[in-house]
């Protein structure tokens, strides 16, 4: 005997299920914090979760450059890496966060020296966020 499934039945499966894809991959602890990062202009995946604050007693991190500002100029910064695994890398990482300074235009940088290029040249501000992530690099863009 074949049963036929009202299409309202369907329907609360469907939405069931995608409400918990959605909520999965949200989670910050999973996929959902997976995002783009350049080192030295090359794209890579990492994965990305907020850690407790305070962690400056830890003798080796890393930096993430990152420019929330950008976005009110109109431009998606992507995120800047100081190391990656096999260069000094460590999976705590430290968020600083740039800021272009007036007359300059943000524009997308794509390692840590040129980061450093712009601070120094007084292009960008960096300010340590002293908020701390757990950090890997799980694959090329």
């Amino acid at each position: 005997m074949r049963r036929i499934i009202p299409a309202a039945a369907l329907l609360a499966v469907a939405m069931v299920l995608g409400s918990a894809t959605q909520s999965f991959a949200s989670n910050p602890n999973g996929k959902g914090g997976d995002m783009p990062a350049y080192y030295d202009a090359e794209l890579f995946t990492i994965n990305f979760k907020l850690l407790k604050p305070d962690l400056h007693h830890n003798p080796s991190f890393n930096v993430i450059y990152q420019c929330d500002s950008c976005e009110a100029a109109g431009l998606s910064f992507v995120s800047v890496l100081d190391a990656i695994q096999g260069d000094g890398f460590n999976p705590i990482w430290e968020e600083v966060q740039i800021t272009f300074n007036p007359g300059f235009t943000p524009v997308q940088l794509t390692s840590d020296t040129d980061v450093l290029a712009a601070a120094a040249s007084g292009e960008i501000t960096l300010t340590d966020t002293e908020e701390f992530y757990r950090c890997s690099v799980v694959g090329h863009k």
